[in-house]
Parts: C-alpha cells; sequence; structure tokens
C-alpha cells in the first residue's frame, strides 16, 4: 500500500521542475539539460548486447537436443509395472486373488483389464468354461469383456492386460519362477502376486 501514495508524489515532483522554467526564464540554462537526453544513443547500445544474447540462448537449446534421450529413458523406467505383493497361504492364495479381483472392480478397473493366473489347481471358472471345449474358453479370452482365468501351463497364450494378478497356490517352484516373469511381462500398469512372500522371494531371488 505505501507504494502507491508514493507513485503520485513521483509525478508530482516531475511537475516541479516544469514549473521552474515557468518561473525561471533564465531556464535557458536548464534547456540544455536536455541536450544530455541525446545520451540516448547509449539506447542503441543496449540492442546490441541483446543481439548476441540470442545466439548464447540458442546454443543451450541446441545442447538440449541430446537431452530428450534422458527424459524417454525415464519415461521407459515409469512405463514399467507396479509390483504389489499379497501375503497369503497356498491354501489361501486364490482366496487372497479372489477378494484383491473384487478390490480392483470396486475402484473402477473394468473386469476385462483382469487377468487372473494360477500355478497349482485352477480357478474354478476356468475349470467349467474349459468344459466347453478350448475354442470357447479362448474366445473369452479374445472377447475381453471379463476377467479371464488361467493357469500358469497356458499363461503365455494369454495377452497383455492392464493388471494381472498371480495366484501362487501350488506346483513346484519351477511354475512359479516361470510363471512370475511371464505375468509381468502381462502386466500393463500392475502386476498383484498373492502367495507367500519367503517362497515368492526365494523364487525370484530377490523380494518384489
Amino acid at each position: 500500500m505505501p507504494l502507491i501514495p508514493e507513485e503520485p508524489q513521483i509525478h508530482e515532483s516531475a511537475q516541479g521542475p516544469r514549473a521552474t522554467p515557468a518561473s525561471g526564464r533564465t531556464a535557458p540554462t536548464p534547456r540544455p539539460v536536455p541536450g544530455p537526453r541525446p545520451a540516448a544513443p547509449s539506447r542503441p547500445g543496449r540492442p546490441g548486447p541483446v543481439r548476441p544474447a540470442p545466439p548464447v540462448q540458442r546454443t543451450p537449446r541446441d545442447a538440449a537436443k541430446p537431452g530428450p534421450s534422458g527424459p524417454a529413458v525415464s519415461a521407459a523406467a515409469a512405463a514399467a509395472p507396479q509390483i504389489q505383493l499379497i501375503p497369503a497361504s497356498l491354501e489361501s492364495a486364490l482366496d487372497a486373488a479372489e477378494e484383491t479381483v473384487d478390490l480392483l472392480l470396486e475402484s473402477g478397473r473394468a473386469p476385462g483389464d483382469v487377468l487372473v493366473i494360477t500355478t497349482g489347481a485352477q480357478h474354478p471358472w476356468a475349470d467349467h468354461e474349459l468344459s466347453f471345449g478350448e475354442a470357447a474358453y479362448w474366445a473369452q479370452h479374445d472377447a475381453g469383456d471379463d476377467v479371464f482365468y488361467t493357469d500358469a501351463a497356458v499363461a503365455s497364450r494369454a495377452a497383455t492386460r492392464p493388471v494381472v494378478v498371480v495366484a501362487v497356490n501350488g506346483g513346484p517352484d519351477t511354475v512359479a519362477a516361470t510363471v512370475l516373469p511371464l505375468a509381468l511381462s502381462r502386466a500393463g500398469a500392475l502386476l498383484i502376486v498373492c502367495g507367500d512372500p519367503q517362497r515368492i522371494n526365494s523364487v525370484l531371488g530377490a523380494g518384489v
């Protein structure tokens, strides 16, 4: 607020010197004072340094050209799917996967976004649909209208989906060691593994 009153005072002082030439007819002496105003040629000097400045800016822009490779790498890293581990025993892994699917659907995920892979016994839905033949079973997979349940043995045939849920509900460790990297490659955004953390970590050789 104090800045506002100061500005009008500055304007009044500017009017003051104008009054001086009126009273001081001797003001011809101040008239030469406008003569120093021709010092404005210094103004053309200002654009001079401004002109070299743009080329200097262009050089960093050129240097920034290799930069896009950096963000491209970070974008690739960001594109990697997230991995979540839900602790569960062999007996409860399938139930944990079912609960996970319910939560995904409640959170707004479309049924066709989810693929469920089992390492042991197949999900009852897969058993039921396979009873009508593999052609009808995989036709539902290709339609992509609903959650699709498959077994680790044929999971390589499944296409990529935004979310892949793996239920480590049995089978030898070699199956889990094979299906987990496969599931990661099929997950577009999120991989959720339901099973015993110690077993999963021992299979992968690192924490999930």
